[in-house]
């Protein structure tokens, strides 16, 4: 296991662990994902980029390594169950002890007691520094004890659920799944696209290097050179001028995989179902030089107003932006090409998604994909004759992918696959997608 070194001390207060505490605690109550409320909360709290850094790594971190904390608080608690706020510091403090390096070892246990204190747990207060310091204590053979579990149990090693590394396992064989659930707990690095729209890559860069962005190109083969980036370091980004200005769209590299597929042209009329955020809609305006006619929609009026927003400050001027259903009534095929970018499971975001882990189900599943299928029906209706369509995911799940698009053909005379294509993050080293182009006689 690798222990992360970006914080070197603790904050006097300790603010970002009760930021940290709370906002666990949320997550647990409410059944919301822990990124967004974090993300709420950050909005609202005036904290240096050091404070909230750490709070962000441990909510990250107690979220994502949560099966293997409770094992090791388990094992030193004779599995007695805990009340809430005291499972949730004491996922806090070993964390810190076994992934982050140069906390001191007496602030891990002064922290946490002072958590307790001012959380209502006053009278297990003595009980939580004992059982810190206890670790602390046996820490070397406790890291014995993990790296040998991640060796015989990779599901709790990796801190995964039994069932889908099973899945996995099965589909891929272990050493690659092990690859895989190593990648889904590492923080995911954020990603800049040029928008050719508004600059080009010379021009961004001279902003970047006056508004202390560092970023250094990301190289596929499903996009242009010198148009994904990695950001290494920046201010905030809502705080970056050339963001404000359209200038670049936060966006992962494999979600271009579908509008590369698509291949827009200028003359062409095109159809974005399930368009919001807007991502792939300011791309897809991009190829086609703004000219032509994009429509792109979604289903609710608060992705309709972040569609509208993205597409704004994008200069995207070709898109007519609706509600599905209005904007669908009309059911004739009048589309040269569409994309269908369906509800999925989201296994190839999975490190970006916190506690997707912990949420998903096989019979999640099984659900979505009758909604995929009536989905991708649904856009090729659509589409005219000569036109093609594109189907896309964010799940490196087959029964969501190749079975889905398998299915529909079996039902859809007239149709044909003409290409597709899966991301893999252990072989792509991005986030995992899927994307086919079917073509209509």
């Amino acid at each position: 296991m690798t222990r992360r070194s970006g914080h070197h001390t603790p904050v006097a207060g300790g603010k970002p662990r009760q930021i940290a505490l709370d906002t666990l605690l949320r997550s647990q109550r409410q059944q919301a994902a822990a990124e967004r409320l974090l993300a709420d909360t950050f909005r609202e709290a005036k904290l240096s980029s050091a404070d909230a850094g750490l709070a962000r790594e441990l909510v990250s971190g107690c979220v994502r390594w949560r099966r293997l904390l409770d094992w090791l608080i388990e094992r030193a608690t004779d599995g007695r169950e805990q009340k809430p706020a005291v499972q949730e510091i004491l996922r806090l403090g070993l964390y810190q002890i076994f992934f982050l390096n140069r906390i001191p070892d007496h602030a891990i246990a002064d922290e946490s007691v002072r958590l307790a204190k001012r959380n209502k747990c006053v009278g297990q207060a003595g009980f939580i520094n004992a059982i810190i310091r206890r670790f602390l204590r046996e820490k070397e053979t406790i890291f014995r004890d993990i790296s040998t579990i991640q060796e015989d149990r990779p599901a709790l090693g990796q801190s995964h659920p039994d069932w889908l590394f099973d899945n996995w396992e099965q589909r891929w064989g272990r050493e690659k799944t092990i690859r895989l659930l190593e990648w889904n707990n590492q923080p995911a690095p954020t990603y800049a696209r040029l928008n050719r729209l508004k600059t080009n890559a010379e021009t961004l860069a001279k902003r970047w290097d006056e508004e202390q962005v560092e970023a250094t190109a990301f190289d596929c083969d499903w996009a242009p050179a010198n148009t994904v980036y990695r950001l290494r370091s920046h201010p905030p980004i809502e705080s970056v001028p050339s963001f404000r200005d359209g200038l670049f769209y936060i966006q992962d590299p494999s979600t271009l995989l579908s509008v590369d597929l698509l291949d827009p042209k200028p003359s062409q009329a095109v159809l974005d179902l399930c368009a919001a955020p807007g991502g792939k809609t300011g791309l897809i305006a991009e190829r086609m030089n703004n000219e032509g006619q994009l429509t792109a929609t979604d289903t609710s009026d608060s992705r309709l107003g972040l569609l509208r927003e993205n597409c704004e400050r994008l200069g995207v001027t070709c898109a007519a932006l609706g509600q599905a259903e209005a904007v669908l009534a009309d059911a004739t095929p009048r589309f040269d090409q569409a994309l269908v970018d369906v509800p999925c499971s989201n296994t190839g975001v999975m490190r970006r998604r916190l506690d997707l882990r912990w949420r998903i189900t096989p019979e999640e599943t099984r659900y979505l994909t009758d909604t995929q299928l009536r989905l991708l029906a649904r856009a090729a209706g659509f589409v005219r004759p000569g036109g093609a369509l594109v189907y896309s995911t964010c799940s490196i799940e087959p029964e969501e992918n190749e079975q889905i698009v398998k299915r529909f053909l079996e039902e859809n005379t007239g149709w044909q696959l003409e290409t597709e294509r899966t991301l893999h993050p252990v072989e792509d080293h991005t986030d995992g997608a899927y994307a086919a182009r079917l073509t209509k006689d």
